[in-house]
């Protein structure tokens, strides 16, 4: 039987190596992509890491030629790639605005399209959506693109059986919140918020992204599978 091969953008730390790491155990080829720690990543020695920035279209351009050179095609293509950037409105920059749109959108649209003519059809695309409110309202608003464009590609992209989906994380105990100044104390306490009850771990998400990629959700596209232990969900009447 052929290895699947998977293509993970931000893949070099949190969610994105947690499900490199997890696909590589279940026997996949894998790339990953990332600006940081891609010296040192930590991920077995055949998971090709590539440093791509994803606001640069040259950059991506290397990234699938290093893929067409090492993978081939692809059968998963997860486009974690993202940033967030608390703060009201008042205190949002144009820079701030510009780069999580430039991150989040334009990272995640224009890798997806350098990357058609690797998709193996019946490829599976997967999204790190994840929800922006209460973070700040530039951030919502980039994270709130993601979603029709999420439902626009599974149609567009449906005549290939190319699969699109999202997965939206909750709060899941990555770096990035060390980055944002959030202490361990503060993560532990938010747990007494979620109804399962503890704080997300990397692998939660990166089971849910495996099994998208799955023949199991060989039925499923447009959706949006959220990862958050409860939060978010009413009751009701």
């Amino acid at each position: 039987m052929t290895q699947r091969t998977a293509l993970i953008t931000g893949g070099t730390s949190g969610i994105g190596k947690a499900t490199a790491e997890l696909l590589h155990s279940r026997g996949h080829r894998v790339m990953v992509t990332g600006v940081r720690n891609v010296a040192d990543a930590g991920l077995p020695d055949d998971v090709l890491v590539v440093r791509a920035d994803a606001r640069s279209l040259p950059d991506i351009d290397h990234a699938m030629e290093r893929a067409r050179r090492h993978l081939g095609s692809l059968d998963l293509l997860f486009l974690n790639a993202g940033v967030s950037r608390p703060g009201p409105i008042a205190s949002t920059d144009e820079e701030a605005f510009d780069d999580l749109f430039d991150i989040n959108v334009k990272g995640g649209f224009f890798t997806l399209q350098k990357a058609l003519p690797l998709l193996n059809d019946g490829a599976s695309v997967v999204f790190t959506v994840g929800a922006g409110e209460g973070i700040g309202a530039a951030t919502t608003a980039a994270k709130g693109a993601l979603t029709p464009l999420v439902r626009s590609l599974a149609l567009e992209l449906a005549p290939r059986r190319i699969r699109v989906n999202a997965v939206s994380p909750g709060l899941i105990d990555t770096p990035v919140y060390g980055e944002l100044g959030v202490t361990r104390e503060m993560i532990d306490s938010w747990a007494a918020d979620i109804p399962l009850g503890r704080v997300g771990a990397p692998a939660d998400v990166a089971e849910a992204v495996a099994f998208l990629a799955s023949d199991a959700a060989g039925y499923i596209t447009g959706g949006d599978l959220v990862v958050s232990g409860g939060m978010g969900v009413h009751a009701r009447p």
